[in-house]
């Protein structure tokens, strides 16, 4: 069978992992509140991400991985949240947890700029020390904030009532999401690499690849599951999950790979300028639009477009 066929039978795949755990998400949610679920719904989709990532570390494939990552942060902030809005249409949305989470977004963002610079002014071999201390700082912060946040949310979900109306039990949508999950890889290491291919065949950069194609096809039962979410009505959910996700992978994800690489194949923490463009942009748009705490389908179409736009920018400037 051919890469396209792969390509097919990998997305059709996808739709119904995309169901299961956008259903698992949503039943986690009414034990622990949307923040919480959206959490370990972004925990239990980088997972295999991290793993992914440290074996193409491991083969020094340095610009994959970073193109990757950033593109995860860019899709989850711009494509995701974007296609939940359009799917849910009017809505909450925490503007407290978004803010903070796109602050910490932000401020992953400063750091990866002075770690970049500080790698260019390096002319020696091997990592910066800069690279290790401020992934350092930075997984540390992530641990510290997410333990601090879920205490706070969890009190905050007991007040407001505890438990809704739940379907399931804790444990199956706990057990479902983590067998969806690992399925996802599975799938998502066929359709990785049959986009990979198609992507070479068709002329692209290694580095347009990696942020986009890569970081859409990866994750595109976490994604999806999302939509679906969004458009039972539960926007508020779907949004977490696209924020957490993008906190994640900016102030866990990539700090740990670079922590983690320097036992495999040490990698350095440095980004590309197009990739911090795209960074920086998918940050700062939600900032604006999320500003009054409520969802829209304009606002998500408003997304999905600026997502469009960064994508040419990395046709343009990277392929």
């Amino acid at each position: 069978m051919g890469h396209v066929g792969l390509f097919v039978l990998s997305v059709l795949a996808l739709i119904p992992l995309a169901w299961i755990i956008g259903e698992a998400t949503e039943q986690i949610g009414e034990f622990t509140g949307p923040a919480i679920a959206g959490l370990l719904n972004a925990t239990f989709g980088n997972a295999p991400e991290l793993i992914i990532s440290l074996f193409a570390v491991s083969g020094g494939l340095f610009e994959v991985v970073r193109g990757s990552l950033a593109g995860s942060v860019i899709g989850n902030l711009l494509l995701v949240l974007g296609c939940s809005l359009v799917a849910g249409g009017r809505g909450r949305i925490d503007r407290r947890t978004a803010y903070n989470t796109l602050s910490m977004v932000a401020v992953s963002i400063g750091l990866f700029a002075v770690a970049t610079a500080a790698a260019d002014a390096d002319s020696g071999s091997g990592v910066p020390v800069v690279s290790v201390v401020v992934a350092g700082a930075l997984f540390g912060t992530y641990v510290f904030v997410t333990v601090r946040s879920v205490r706070q949310e969890h009190r905050k979900h007991k007040e407001e009532g505890g438990t809704g109306d739940p379907d399931w039990s804790l444990t199956r949508a706990v057990v479902t999401l983590g067998l969806a999950t690992l399925a996802t890889v599975a799938v998502s290491e066929v359709l990785t690499g049959s986009v990979e291919a198609f992507g070479q065949a068709a002329g692209l950069s290694d580095a347009f690849v990696a942020a986009v194609i890569v970081a859409i096809a990866g994750n595109a039962a976490e994604h999806g599951g999302a939509v679906v979410i969004a458009a039972r009505g539960n926007v508020l959910l779907a949004s977490e999950i696209g924020l957490q996700s993008a906190a994640q992978v900016a102030t866990g994800l990539i700090p740990a790979v670079v922590l983690l690489s320097l036992v495999v194949n040490p990698m350095a923490l440095v980004f590309s300028p197009v990739e911090f463009l795209g960074m920086a942009v998918a940050t700062a748009v939600p900032a604006l639009l999320l500003v009054r705490g409520r969802s829209s389908r304009q606002r998500g179409i408003a997304l999905c477009v600026t997502y469009a736009a960064v994508v040419a920018a990395f046709y343009a400037l990277a392929g």
